[in-house]
């Protein structure tokens, strides 16, 4: 290890126990649905009698792992930066664990939010609601004329297809196949990302778009942050998507598909009818209602099932019961926004770089500090190339920090 002095080892050992307890606790894949749901309902839909879905989910006991994660949350040093870590971490293992033990159960809305939040709380800097601003972005696209799409913009891309471009960008990008791209039939989502493998559902058409939304967003944050944390000997978690690192991650990757030129108006839309969605299913809309939403607000029925099934995953269908995760992404993308343009105004970008060293907070990074100074914390080994170009990354922000400044309810309107 780097540094061996007492407390980095103590807490380097009380990392690889939560490493090893939490092993079993995979949170998305454990709450998702089977993939052979989707064909019944659809059908049942295309007749005119859709049924609410009835899961079958396993039953699950993790009280081995909740009592480890319990003495490494004790026997970490709260006054230290790694134990603030370590306890914070072990605290949101164990809620994730609550929640699916409580698969079926309306239960797993209350450690949902725990973990991710709701619709209805405040964005960063006491702004609107996260639902307030999904309202907004959905309004902004019902509002836009199709008509100034670019061709490109409206020819399907088949998963095939997207599967050899995305591994070309990616061989390119590592120089070598460090990330494999495969089609997967049973994937429900279009897209799925490890360290070393992105999925694709078989058959899923994708836009120009999907391309570069899933290289920045899933292959350049999610899998990066992945790899980059395999190379922390002293804090080997850091590879691992802890529950509370969620809004961070998701913001970050939102992020890079902003500032990139990756993100559209529809993609925003998406994100932001899931938001309405969960808000939708807390109030007592049931699944069949939340998947004629998604088919109302334009999306195909296999995809507005897609949708649906992420505001039900571990719930009950019958409404008044969500899975919350969606909240965090307008909420994680406002606030890793705010974070860049701090450190910019303090001088300190060289943070923005040390955040894909890890899935870590935004708080966890600025902890952090000292550690990467020291070489406790390894750099992250790879960067996206809108992060390492440092000077490009300050001129966005800089017109940011700017245009923030003028209020555009005091201007007159502009002539057009």
């Amino acid at each position: 290890m780097t540094d061996m002095n007492p407390d980095i080892a103590h807490h380097a050992a009380l990392d690889a126990r939560m490493v090893k307890a939490v092993r079993g606790i995979k949170l998305l894949s454990l709450a998702s649905w089977p993939a052979t749901v989707q064909a019944p309902f659809l059908e049942g839909f295309a007749r005119g009698q859709p049924q609410l879905p009835q899961i079958d989910y396993p039953r699950l006991d993790f009280g081995d792992a909740r009592r480890e994660l319990a003495k490494v949350a004790l026997a970490a040093d709260p006054s230290h930066p790694l134990g603030t870590y370590l306890r914070e971490s072990a605290q949101s293992w164990d809620i994730a664990a609550q929640l699916l033990e409580s698969l079926g159960t309306n239960e797993v809305t209350v450690h949902s939010a725990a973990l991710f939040g709701q619709p209805d709380e405040a964005l960063p800097g006491h702004g609107p609601t996260t639902r307030e601003a999904a309202q907004h972005f959905i309004a902004i696209a019902n509002g836009m004329d199709h008509a100034l799409l670019a061709p490109e913009e409206q020819i399907p891309v088949s998963a095939t297809a997207l599967q050899l471009q995305l591994q070309s960008d990616l061989d390119d990008f590592f120089d070598g196949r460090v990330i494999t791209v495969e089609l997967d039939p049973e994937l429900i989502a279009k897209a799925a990302a490890g360290a070393n493998r992105i999925r694709l559902r078989h058959g899923a058409a994708f836009s120009d778009y999907d391309r570069r939304q899933l290289l920045q967003h899933e292959a350049l944050v999610h899998s990066l942050t992945a790899l980059n944390g395999r190379e922390q000997l002293n804090l080997p978690s850091l590879a691992l998507s802890s529950p509370r690192v969620t809004a961070t991650q998701e913001g970050l990757a939102t992020f890079a598909e902003q500032i990139t030129g990756s993100i559209d108006i529809e993609r925003m839309k998406r994100i932001s009818l899931r938001i309405d969605a969960v808000a939708m299913a807390l109030n007592g809309a049931n699944f069949i209602e939340v998947f004629r939403y998604f088919v109302d607000a334009g999306q195909n029925p296999e995809e507005s099932f897609s949708s649906a099934q992420r505001v039900f995953r571990g719930v009950p269908t019958h409404g008044g019961a969500a899975f919350t995760k969606d909240t965090v992404y307008l909420r994680g993308l406002i606030g890793v926004h705010t974070f860049f343009r701090h450190a910019l105004q303090q001088d300190r970008l060289g943070l923005c770089r040390r955040l894909f060293a890890g899935k870590m907070t935004l708080s966890d990074v600025q902890a952090f500090d000292p550690l990467f100074d020291s070489g406790v914390l390894a750099p992250p080994r790879w960067l996206p190339p809108w992060v390492s170009r440092a000077n490009g990354l300050a001129g966005m922000l800089a017109f940011s920090l700017f245009a923030n400044k003028i209020r555009m309810d005091q201007l007159d309107t502009p002539s057009i």
